[in-house]
């Protein structure tokens, strides 16, 4: 009983200053993690942002690769047809 009696009157008691010194710590902690997370994001939204300029690229490279090889398809189609009517009239 008189450990826990001496325990009791070694408590320091905690002003508004001591409060306020925690909240300051603890807010300067978490602006700076909230800057390191910002920093993360931006680094990611750089990447993102390349990837898709990439995807867009090899798209457009697809569709016009693809256009061609249509235009080739209907180009041959139509010089078959023309051959065809030319054995027929000739």
């Amino acid at each position: 009983m008189i450990e826990y009696m001496e325990k009791e009157n070694n408590k320091k008691e905690t002003t508004i200053d001591d409060l306020a010194i925690l909240i300051q710590k603890g807010l300067l902690e978490l602006k700076s993690e909230i800057a390191e997370v910002k920093k993360e994001l931006k680094s990611d939204i750089s990447e993102l942002k390349l990837d898709i300029n990439e995807i867009k690229l090899d798209t457009q490279e697809i569709k016009t690769n693809l256009n061609k090889k249509v235009d080739k398809i209907d180009h041959n189609t139509l010089t078959y047809r023309v051959e065809k009517l030319e054995k027929n009239f000739a």
